[in-house]
């Protein structure tokens, strides 16, 4: 064996041997050397835990890290014309959370805990160096802002639809997608967001939010008990996210 391929890590061992991994979006699906793989774990600090509604930034703070929950997920949220609290985005276990800030290094937006969480903290600057000197960990960088990018418009596409029971669908479709891609469950998941919370990134009130989940379980779209959702039919769900009305 060379030492070239010596020094190669296996994406299936490494899928194994850290599934939980919170630096997985930057480093997979592309194999890395060992040694630059050793050079990112280094520059993570430790992890910590975060509580139910604790900030990891606010509005117009400095970008001094970005930052992956390993366990729990997040809201970010930014203040309306009128002053009310809007969320923008959520982010589930394994996404990164702080590239708002990536434009201007200041954070356009605030991130708070859904639950009990623990993160890791990626100091930014350091990650720009390590980036700067290995391919694949920059290329992995421009693969995650752009999925950050599709969930954006992901959202103005939920926003534009008319009916509330659309709107939903679409949303559970996307929360999906990304649980698989991440590698994990998306046929059946809890959403860690409460249904107040998806009702305000949908421009919805909570009492249509819960009649369209409850639409949605009658036509055998998916089966709902509390936060829990299991999709029944992908190809419905498919059908309701692609076209401007339900089949």
């Amino acid at each position: 064996m060379s030492a070239e391929a010596a020094n190669v890590i296996d994406l299936g061992q490494v899928r194994r041997s850290c599934a939980q991994c919170s630096l997985g979006q930057l480093c997979l699906p592309a194999a890395i050397g060992a040694g630059e793989m050793d050079r990112l774990e280094r520059i993570v600090r430790s992890r910590r835990a975060v509580q139910r509604g604790e900030r990891l930034f606010g509005v117009g703070t400095p970008l001094s890290a970005l930052y992956v929950a390993r366990e729990g997920a997040f809201k970010t949220t930014t203040l309306s014309e009128d002053g009310n609290a809007q969320i923008i985005g959520f982010h589930l276990p394994g996404e990164l959370i702080g590239l708002d800030g990536l434009g201007s290094e200041r954070h356009r937006c605030e991130a708070e805990a859904l639950e009990r969480a623990t993160v890791c903290e990626v100091p930014y600057a350091q990650l720009q160096l390590v980036a700067a000197q290995v391919p694949g960990l920059q290329r992995g960088l421009m693969r995650v802002i752009g999925r950050s990018t599709e969930q954006d418009h992901s959202h103005v596409a939920m926003m534009g639809r008319k009916h509330a029971v659309e709107r939903v669908a679409l949303f559970l479709h996307s929360i999906s997608e990304r649980f698989r891609l991440l590698d994990r469950p998306h046929d059946a998941f809890a959403l860690p967001m409460s249904r107040e919370d998806i009702a305000n990134f949908l421009g919805l009130v909570i009492e249509t939010v819960s009649r369209s989940f409850s639409k949605l379980a009658e036509d055998g779209v998916i089966e709902v008990r509390g936060k829990n959702v299991r999709i029944r039919s992908r190809e419905a769900l498919d059908r309701a996210a692609d076209h401007p009305a339900l089949a």
